[in-house]
């Protein structure tokens, strides 16, 4: 298999019918990318192979031979990467870090001031177990506007003689 992984060329020895998913892992060492189902059912190892977001855990090597590929360690050199990562560490879209990878390759081919429905339908196929999903679109909508502002902390205001976040 011989195929461009998160920007670098790769040649690798291995059987056509391995899943992608340990080929990464096991082969190439990108432990970022992970399994959660086996079955294609929840996203945790999601990839994007030729710009596609696939379940790299039903994905042959012989599938991918000849693609380029972007894992989660390929994200900061991808558009939007770093600002999806930072979007999610600080508005708590990653909880137990399961999905996360996932989550952040698979909103990666949305464009800046992608509609709530269009991150919704990018997401569908990745399951999150630990959120409402609400901070995790949330992340994604920051994560993808043009400009840093929008990871800035939110100001503190007084409320009742308590502090709170403004909103």
């Amino acid at each position: 298999m011989i195929a461009i992984i998160n920007g670098k060329r790769r040649k690798l020895d291995v059987h056509p019918m391995k899943r992608l998913l340990d080929v990464l892992r096991e082969d190439c060492g990108l432990t970022g990318t992970k399994e959660g189902c086996g079955e294609g059912e929840c996203g945790a190892c999601t990839v994007l192979v030729d710009g596609v977001a696939v379940d790299s855990c039903l994905v042959p090597a012989a599938q991918a031979d000849g693609c380029a590929i972007v894992t989660i360690e390929g994200v900061a050199r991808a558009r939007s990467g770093r600002a999806l990562q930072d979007a999610f560490v600080k508005l708590g879209g990653a909880q137990c870090g399961i999905c996360t990878p996932g989550m952040i390759v698979a909103a990666l081919p949305l464009k800046a001031g992608a509609s709530l429905d269009e991150i919704k339908t990018a997401l569908a196929g990745n399951l999150c177990r630990c959120t409402g999903y609400l901070s995790i679109f949330r992340s994604v909508q920051a994560g993808l506007r043009p400009s840093r502002e929008a990871l800035r902390p939110t100001r503190k205001t007084r409320v009742k003689g308590k502090r709170a976040n403004a909103r």
